[in-house]
């Protein structure tokens, strides 16, 4: 028998919200501009270079690939800080919004007693301000906040599902993981919990070899018109992912 539905662990990146193209790499990019250094991530690119978990991570990884050597750390720093004022400019101007169904379950999973818990790669600013616009109900649901200043490894290392259990304090049974990415999805697996991946736009073209471990793998959590559409796992009657749904995805069977 599946245990029953206790904590969601969430992660932000285009979990919560579509960050990743029209947030963090545009970020990048005007960051780069300021710098006078020549290179603009396309979105083909910026897909790819994903898999390198944290911007400062991700600068440096580029940086060392395209110049020959390891950049300077405080170069990086430089860069990095800049793009980071850079995208919570762009969140607070509003152009990053929840993804649809994502308020609904979290005040859902709020009002059914659930603990939640944020889990991410990004910096806890960054977190800051794309909660700072989401309504009330969403923003003071989340008991704990795991981000990246927590955590020695990033995404797809397992550490900040190991520490968000730990702040749990109450074992694994009952606890499932959103994510949207290979790389969350091994994080949440390396720990030993079961993950929902929903894809983002930065993941729905990615094989589905690379989310054979997700308990279920849909598109989105809600459906404006027609059925949920699931890639992976029991079907989800009706346009909306409900909680009763995800209790499911619990049973490994």
């Amino acid at each position: 028998m599946a245990p029953a539905l206790s904590a969601l662990l969430w992660d932000v990146d285009g979990t919560l919200a579509e960050t990743e193209f029209e947030g963090h790499r545009v970020a990048f990019n005007r960051s780069f501009a300021s710098a006078g250094l020549p290179w603009r991530w396309d979105r083909p690119t910026y897909a790819r270079l994903l898999v390198v978990g944290g911007g400062h991570e991700r600068i440096t990884s580029f940086l060392q690939q395209a110049e020959g050597l390891a950049p300077e750390p405080g170069r990086v720093e430089e860069l990095q800080r800049h793009k980071q004022a850079i995208y919570m400019d762009l969140v607070r101007q509003g152009g990053l919004a929840l993804r649809p169904g994502v308020g609904r379950l979290v005040e859902a999973a709020a009002a059914a007693g659930l603990r939640q818990g944020i889990v991410t790669t990004s910096g806890r600013s960054a977190v800051e301000v794309l909660l700072e616009g989401a309504p009330p109900g969403v923003a003071g649901a989340f008991d704990f906040w795991i981000c990246g200043e927590d955590v020695a490894c990033k995404k797809p290392d397992p550490e900040a599902y190991r520490l968000a259990l730990r702040r749990l304090d109450a074992g694994d049974r009952g606890v499932l993981v959103l994510e949207d990415s290979p790389a969350g999805l091994a994080a949440a697996s390396g720990a030993g919990l079961p993950c929902l991946v929903c894809l983002s736009v930065a993941t729905r073209e990615q094989p589905a070899s690379a989310f054979s471990a997700a308990r279920a793998v849909v598109d989105n959590l809600e459906e404006g018109e027609g059925a949920i559409v699931v890639r992976k796992g029991p079907s989800c009657p009706g346009r909306q992912v409900t909680l009763s749904w995800l209790e499911r995805l619990l049973d490994p069977s």
